[in-house]
């Protein structure tokens, strides 16, 4: 592949939250998943795990369960404040409900040696206790996921595919991994919900590079 062709696969990408009512065939996703287990992760733990969700009544479920704890956000006062001068009409939280499949990506959780020796100095230690702050900061569970998600995103282009990579279903976690069977020593990190697309989103563009960038020379 040049260079011009991944460039182009990078920025012709977006974001699909609408879906043709057309089946994904398991194969395209295991082979995204395979290829997303490429991509780096913390001591080369691989301490992943990827649910794949077809069964439409698990996924109404999961849908279910997120905009009710959506609507439970937006009955509080806090949440009428903020919102009163954002204007517009909001997506409802489950609306991945209309995708022909998900896929719900988990981790374990892991340390390093320095983290195990940093929990364990730094009841006494004051810079023990600092040092691990910093590196809770980078997590590296989340670095992981993040990497593998960001390939599977790819992929899916590549295919054809149209997905959202979603963190806000988090806020029912508790109801997904009990929908999930998502064993005790796992937690579910993100939500990814993957179709045919039935739209073609504008670019909103990305700040230039300089913008973002500083060289240390």
């Amino acid at each position: 592949m040049e260079l011009s062709d991944l460039a182009n696969l990078i920025t012709s990408r977006r974001s699909i939250r609408n879906w043709q009512d057309k089946e994904v065939p398991e194969e395209l996703l295991l082979q995204a998943i395979e290829l997303a287990t490429w991509a780096p992760s913390g001591g080369n733990q691989q301490n992943w795990r990827f649910y794949i969700i077809k069964n439409k009544t698990i996924l109404k479920a999961i849908g279910d369960a997120v905009q009710a704890s959506s609507d439970l956000i937006s009955s509080w006062p806090e949440a009428k404040l903020l919102s009163s001068s954002a204007g517009g009409g909001q997506r409802r939280a489950g609306f991945f409900q209309a995708a022909p499949a998900a896929i719900a990506v988990a981790a374990a959780k892991y340390q390093s040696q320095v983290d195990l020796t940093l929990e364990a100095r730094e009841k006494i230690d004051t810079q023990a206790a600092e040092m691990r702050q910093w590196r809770n900061i980078a997590d590296s569970r989340i670095q992981s996921v993040a990497s593998a998600i960001a390939h599977m995103l790819l992929v899916f282009h590549q295919m054809g595919l149209g997905a959202v990579w979603m963190t806000g279903p988090m806020q029912a976690k508790r109801d997904i991994e009990k929908l999930l069977k998502v064993p005790a020593h796992l937690d579910v990190i993100a939500f990814i919900p993957v179709g045919y697309p039935a739209e073609t989103p504008v670019s909103r563009g990305r700040k230039p590079v300089g913008e973002v960038s500083e060289i240390i020379r």
